[in-house]
């Protein structure tokens, strides 16, 4: 878990490391205020826009059962039909038929198309046309114009083609909300994720079970092995390995000790853990992933506007066309029947059903799949942008690095081997919190070298510690220990470890010394790779840290990164980031750990934070990256580009099929004997809808 930018870039006051005076970065929040407008969901999309995930599965079943009623009706409807006998070659006509097909027809309409009603009269309220206003339209002069048949005006009646009509769009709803609705439960399944109680233990250890909403901070909680962790806290006995895998995607359990922290949600699978409680409720990692995710499906997408925009005109270009076609139909002389039938048809066929659908779907879809790789975008207009972008900046310690000391240099004096070197120093130093000493013996798990017995282990003072390992004496020292008792060593190579901004303690065997250990702050081997990967793309990597130069070159050569800019003060990264765009005309990713990065992350064009564990809330980025992977910005590059692709492929099929489409309603090919029903016209539209659906479930990570 990545610790805070503060707590990463402490001076290493160890009592006898002299270090170099790396510039502490200042910690203070830049709070940037994201305005993340609603969503606009227009047409179908208004009335079930805003509504939590139970509203809109009751809307689904909702929309189910009303195709299942309307359907069954529709039967006796078609063969009450004299239009549909006639094309059978049979009659089943009898006195009062036509009452019995009205009054069926009645229900089909108020029953199965009242949905379709109320949404265009709250369209028509807000001013804001769109599909439900244009299929209730379509189906009010269907209905209208047969009730007016059926009592006594001269022409055909259109029952049969409302009621199919009505049908096909339920059935168009149902699979579309299906649709909408699976993209998202990918997230309603985070909800599932905690337990609904905890095991509380009292002052006297004794166990009660809890609801979770009873749980305060500093509470401690028993977890006992294969149960789910209840809350985000900290481990304050046992040990265990903890699958996370849910919450952050690390695929291999991780191993956690006392001191650690826990996210609620995860999943404990050997040890028993008493974990103290520091976060619950909404402040919660899996709360705050959870709203993240909402407040990315809220915020608007470029593309969504312009969505909405191309519903708002296809309604009025409905209109239009559909009191143009009856005009047309009438002055060429035909009656009005069949001059209505053609302007129901062109008003059926413009329903921008595909179109409302076009980006909504790739939006959920997106997100669901970004949320499962560790992505969680916040600002959708800006994660769309990703696919222009022509250069990422990275922030160093804590991005590039780990935030963390391990060895990279053992110089040996004398006849020793570096493993002994190593060996002394560890045995020595696994009894130091410090993190230097906490490097060097990490460093001897890596290579599994033997730690030696210690006793007599004292810290002395500005000097160092020393201690009785195996039976012999050992110290690790600091330079000035080393200087003032005049031992000599190879003064060249410390002081280019010194300038690479690596940190060197001596080693002494029975006063003795016998070599150095140089650390430093471990580069990512994820960043490597991700700065690979984006000069592979054509896209120029910059690091941009409070660091010497030093130091920043040496990071930078390890991992070849295009550009360096060092020594640069917290309050100055923004106008850094502000200058590469406005000089090179460049799109400029930021990436850092949101603390004292956050003024860049706002300025830049896409603002990319590490943050692990429950860090997670960083108020600036439009998108935070759960792993503290730096190749997620890879992927969260290449996922842009797939959504973008996408949604431009869904927007031509919904726009294009209305291109196609509104002539051959409205008659073009009439005098060459082709002509569309309000039916076949339903039934393409559908189609289309489902093809956009579909393309859109296809979108993979």
């Amino acid at each position: 878990m990545v610790k805070h930018k503060h707590e990463k870039h402490m001076h290493i006051e160890h009592n006898y490391h002299e270090h170099h005076n790396h510039e502490h970065h200042g910690t203070e929040r830049h709070n940037h205020d994201h305005n993340h407008d609603s969503h606009e969901h227009h047409g179908h999309h208004g009335s079930h826009g805003n509504h939590n995930h139970h509203d809109h599965g009751d809307m689904v079943d909702n929309f189910k059962k009303r195709f299942f009623i309307s359907l069954m009706i529709t039967i006796p409807i078609l063969a009450l039909s004299p239009m549909i006998q006639d094309f059978m070659g049979v009659d089943w006509r009898f006195s009062g038929d036509m009452y019995v097909l009205f009054a069926l027809s009645s229900i089909v309409f108020f029953y199965g198309g009242w949905p379709f009603i109320t949404g265009g009269i709250s369209e028509l309220k807000d001013r804001n046309p769109g599909m439900m206003m244009l299929i209730a339209l379509a189906i009010t002069i269907a209905y209208g114009y047969s009730t007016v048949v059926v009592f006594g005006w001269d022409g055909n009646q259109l029952f049969w083609e409302l009621a199919t009509l009505v049908d096909i769009m339920l059935l168009g709803h149902w699979i579309e909300m299906r649709s909408v609705m699976g993209a998202s439960n990918a997230l309603e399944q985070l909800v599932k994720l905690m337990p609904n109680e905890a095991h509380r233990l009292d002052d006297n250890d004794e166990v009660t079970d809890v609801p979770l909403s009873e749980l305060k901070n500093n509470d401690r909680v028993l977890v006992k092995p294969g149960e789910k962790i209840p809350v985000d806290g900290t481990i304050i006995d046992g040990k265990s390995a903890i699958d996370e895998s849910m919450l952050t995607g690390e695929s291999v359990p991780v191993e956690k000790f006392k001191g650690d922290g826990v996210i609620g949600g995860s999943v404990n699978n050997e040890g028993s853990l008493t974990i103290q409680v520091e976060k619950t409720g909404e402040e919660s990692y899996l709360s705050q992933v959870i709203s993240m995710v909402k407040e990315a499906q809220e915020s608007k997408s470029r593309t969504q506007d312009l969505t909405n925009r191309a519903a708002k005109w296809l309604f009025y270009l409905a209109l239009v066309t559909g009191f143009a076609t009856l005009f047309i139909w009438l002055l060429l002389g035909y009656s009005i029947d069949v001059a209505i039938e053609r302007m129901v048809t062109v008003m059926v066929i413009t329903c921008p059903h595909a179109l409302g659908l076009a980006a909504p779907l790739v939006v959920a879809v997106s997100t669901s799949i970004s949320a499962k790789k560790g992505l969680l975008i916040r600002n959708r207009a800006n994660f769309e942008g990703a696919r222009n972008l022509n250069a990422v900046v990275f922030d160093k310690t804590g991005t590039l690095t780990k935030g963390e000391f391990g060895v990279t240099n053992i110089v040996p004096s004398k006849d020793f081997k570096e493993v002994e070197i190593l060996s002394f120093a560890a045995s020595l130093e696994q009894n130091s919190e410090h993190p230097i000493a906490t490097g060097i013996v990490k460093s001897t798990k890596d290579k599994k070298v033997k730690l030696g017995k210690v006793t007599d282990f004292e810290s002395i003072t500005g000097k160092g510690i020393q201690g009785i390992v195996d039976g012999r004496k050992v110290n690790v020292v600091s330079p000035g220990y080393v200087n003032s008792n005049n031992l000599s060593y190879d003064q060249q190579l410390f002081n280019e470890m010194s300038e690479e901004g690596k940190t060197v303690v001596f080693v002494l065997l029975e006063d003795e010394l016998i070599g150095m250990i140089a650390l430093a702050d471990m580069v990512r081997e994820t960043a490597k790779e991700a700065i690979a990967a984006l000069k592979g793309n054509g896209i120029c990597s910059i690091m941009l840290t409070g660091d010497n130069k030093k130091v920043a070159n040496w990071v930078a050569k390890q991992l070849e990164i295009d550009e360096v800019y060092a020594e640069v003060l917290p309050d100055d990264k923004a106008n850094q980031v502000k200058k590469i765009k406005k000089e090179k005309g460049w799109k400029v990713a930021m990436t850092g750990d949101g603390v004292n990065d956050a003024p860049a992350l706002a300025t830049a064009d896409l603002g990319i934070a590490i943050g692990a564990g429950t860090d997670v809330a960083m108020e600036t980025a439009d998108v935070v990256l759960v792993k503290s992977n730096p190749n997620d910005v890879v992927s969260l590059m290449e996922l842009s580009r797939k959504t973008y692709r996408k949604m431009v492929q869904n927007l031509w099929w919904a726009t294009g099929y209305n291109i196609f489409a509104i002539p051959l309603a409205a008659g073009v090919l009439a005098p060459v004997g082709i002509v569309l029903s309000p039916a076949v016209g339903a039934v393409l539209m559908s189609l289309s809808t489902i093809i956009v659906a579909i393309n859109a479930r296809l979108l993979k990570a």
